[in-house]
C-alpha cells in the first residue's frame, strides 16, 4: 500500500519538483540527485505524511538547501587546498621543485607521506586511517618516496648516487629532507 502510493506521489509530483529545483538553481543532474534522495528519505517513513504534497516540497527544498552548503564547502576546501604547501616566505627553488613533484603524487600516496612524515604516523596507523593493510602503507610510503627520488634527481645524479648516502632499496626520511622536501612541505619551518 505504502509503495503503491508512493510511486503514485513520484508520477505526479517528480517533474515539479524537478521544475522547482531548477528554480532554486540546481543543475537538471543536482536536481534529480535531490530528488532521488527525497524519494529514498520518504521510503524510510512508517506512514505517509498528513499532507504528502506539502511534505515532498519542504524536505526538497531542505535537502536542495544542504546540496548547496555542502557543494560552497567542498569548493571552499578544494580552493583552500591549493595552499596547503604553500610557505609564508618565498622558498628556494629546490624546495619549490619538491613541492611541484609531491603535487603530483596520487592522493593516496601524497596522503601517506604527510601522515608518515609530518603527523609520525605508524604503518598500521595509517592503515586503519585509510582503510588497508599496513603492506599496502607501507608500499604505498615507498613507492612514493620512489617517485619523488625520481623526480627530484637529475638523470645524471641518479647514476652517480651513492648507495651508502642514499640507497636505492632503502628510503627513508633522510632521502626526503636530502632533496629539500621536508621544510618545503611544513612551510614556514
Amino acid at each position: 500500500m505504502l509503495e503503491a502510493t508512493l510511486a503514485g506521489l513520484y508520477d505526479t509530483w517528480a517533474g515539479k519538483l524537478l521544475l522547482y529545483g531548477r528554480a532554486l538553481g540546481l543543475s537538471s543532474a543536482e536536481a534529480e540527485d535531490v530528488l532521488h534522495d527525497v524519494f529514498a528519505a520518504v521510503l524510510k517513513l512508517t506512514h505517509i505524511p498528513d499532507e504528502p504534497e506539502r511534505y515532498l516540497v519542504r524536505a526538497f527544498r531542505n535537502r536542495s538547501i544542504n546540496h548547496h552548503r555542502s557543494w560552497w564547502r567542498r569548493v571552499a576546501r578544494e580552493l583552500e587546498s591549493h595552499h596547503w604547501f604553500d610557505p609564508a616566505e618565498p622558498i628556494s627553488p629546490e624546495e619549490s621543485a619538491a613541492v611541484e613533484c609531491m603535487n603530483h603524487l596520487p592522493v593516496e600516496q601524497r596522503e601517506t607521506i604527510v601522515l608518515k612524515l609530518w603527523h609520525q604516523y605508524t604503518f598500521e596507523e595509517i592503515a586503519v586511517l585509510q582503510n588497508v593493510s599496513a603492506n599496502t602503507a607501507a608500499g604505498r610510503y615507498r613507492y612514493a618516496l620512489q617517485k619523488l627520488r625520481s623526480c627530484l634527481l637529475k638523470p645524471s645524479d641518479r647514476n652517480e648516487i651513492d648507495d651508502e648516502i642514499f640507497p636505492r632499496s632503502r628510503i627513508g626520511p633522510d632521502a626526503i629532507e636530502f632533496a629539500g622536501l621536508s621544510s618545503a612541505c611544513r612551510g614556514n619551518s
